[in-house]
């Protein structure tokens, strides 16, 4: 066997994107008092800062966080107790979190505002800059048209894997 069969045999199993409808605007917390060069840090994915807004912030049931998120619901509660894990260490030891990184897609990337105006916004656009107005009437009230479709996340629906997994 060559080398590069073996490391490919001994590679684990590709992480599936997880659908994420919120990317935050701040995105680096630091304890007060702690001076910047001295403060330790934890990285927060943005799947796992995700989890946390659907549980803790909206309070939906871990199905329906799992459903949303396009993920079972035990790899939820892993990505969730991950994510608290990761906050209780910075709360309670001083540590400043920086949102950042992860395996993620986003949920919506169309959006509506009040007036019925409807457009798209490129994923990565999405990523740098969410739209905070409506770019034909500039409205601030805008939100995203749900439920989420094949083809507006990263990637194409034909990469992802459909089986052992819950939905």
């Amino acid at each position: 066997m060559t080398i590069l069969r073996r490391f490919i045999d001994n590679m684990g199993r590709q992480p599936l994107w997880r659908r994420v409808g919120f990317i935050p605007q701040v995105t680096y917390f630091k304890p007060a008092g702690v001076p910047l060069a001295q403060a330790k840090e934890i990285s927060l994915a943005i799947e796992e800062a995700e989890a946390i807004r659907l549980k803790d912030l909206e309070g939906l049931e871990h199905e329906e966080c799992a459903r949303r998120m396009n993920v079972s619901r035990t790899t939820f509660a892993r990505v969730l107790n991950s994510a608290r894990q990761k906050m209780a260490d910075a709360i309670l030891n001083g540590k400043a979190i920086r949102i950042e990184g992860g395996n993620f897609e986003m949920a919506a990337r169309r959006f509506m505002c009040v007036n019925g105006h409807e457009w798209h916004v490129p994923f990565e656009v999405m990523i740098n800059t969410p739209p905070q107005s409506c770019p034909t009437c500039n409205t601030p009230t805008i939100m995203p048209i749900w439920p989420w479709q094949p083809g507006w996340g990263r990637g194409s629906p034909g990469r992802r894997r459909r089986g052992g997994r819950n939905r």
